[in-house]
């Protein structure tokens, strides 16, 4: 057995570098790119810059207020994130722990968000947005990030509030703890996997999101980075150069984020399990 295994393994790390090249080569590709000028990256798509100057940034910063936009964007996908995992936590945890008859009946109605298409709707929601005086606001992108968040959060929590045992629950009531401290301090804790992957889940969709903002703000000041960067395409060409400037700018919170939750997760896993 061991044989076969160290036979076998030099396959295993050529096929994982190949799987990490593929993966990893776009974002390379991008990362070069945001170096040249519109004429270098098409004649030469593929290759290294000639020099690495930082001419296109200056250029991105000076076509487009990108820092108002990457500013938007972090505090639409940082509040809905914080709001949508505090409201789903406090709604999963009660589904998932308290025995009424109507929680199968709540439950399917938060389901209902992925079965149905929400921009569908987008009609009344711009007019429910207008009559509450929100367009033109980031509360109307925070407030559909939550809306569209909320159904794979409920699903993924109680699911996983589901496999913690009662025993934890039981004693921390003992010690005279309430419900809220007992979510807070108990099973939380635990819940680091699954925190995590609802974080990055949500995170993505909103600091990616491009359907709402271009619905719901009108104002370039308070344009999110998705639909502030359509000013670089021009009638006729596009500032490659700068939009992948753009680009990599706006990539790096979401890979600083993967790497913080994925270490975030593989605690959690092993905390759960000592624990």
């Amino acid at each position: 057995m061991e044989k076969n295994t160290i036979w076998t393994r030099p396959f295993y790390y050529i096929i994982m570098f190949g799987v990490a090249t593929v993966s990893l080569y776009p974002i390379f590709l991008m990362f070069m790119s945001s170096f040249k000028s519109s004429s270098e990256i098409f004649k030469n798509p593929l290759g290294l810059p000639t020099s690495f100057s930082l001419d296109t940034y200056r250029t991105l910063l000076n076509k487009i207020p990108f820092d108002q936009y990457f500013y938007n964007s972090v505090m639409v996908s940082v509040t809905s994130v914080v709001l949508v995992v505090l409201f789903c936590s406090l709604a999963a945890f009660y589904i998932a722990r308290f025995n009424f008859s109507w929680n199968s009946a709540i439950f399917f109605v938060f389901l209902l968000g992925m079965m149905i298409p929400i921009k569908l709707g987008i009609v009344p929601l711009f007019i429910l947005m207008r009559d509450l005086g929100l367009i033109n606001s980031l509360w109307s992108l925070i407030l559909m990030n939550i809306a569209t968040g909320a159904p794979i959060t409920m699903l993924i929590l109680t699911g996983f509030f589901k496999t913690l045992p009662m025993e934890l629950e039981e004693a921390a009531r003992m010690d005279g703890a309430g419900n809220l401290r007992t979510l807070w301090h108990v099973l939380l804790p635990l819940m680091r996997p699954a925190i995590g992957t609802v974080v990055i889940i949500n995170f993505i969709a909103a600091w990616n999101d491009f359907f709402f903002p271009l619905i719901f703000i009108t104002e370039k000041a308070k344009m999110t980075i998705p639909v502030g960067m359509l000013s670089l395409f021009g009638e006729h060409s596009a500032d490659w150069g700068s939009l992948f400037a753009g680009l990599t700018l706006a990539s790096l919170p979401m890979m600083v984020l993967f790497l913080l939750a994925s270490k975030q997760f593989m605690e959690g896993l092993t905390a759960g399990a000592v624990k």
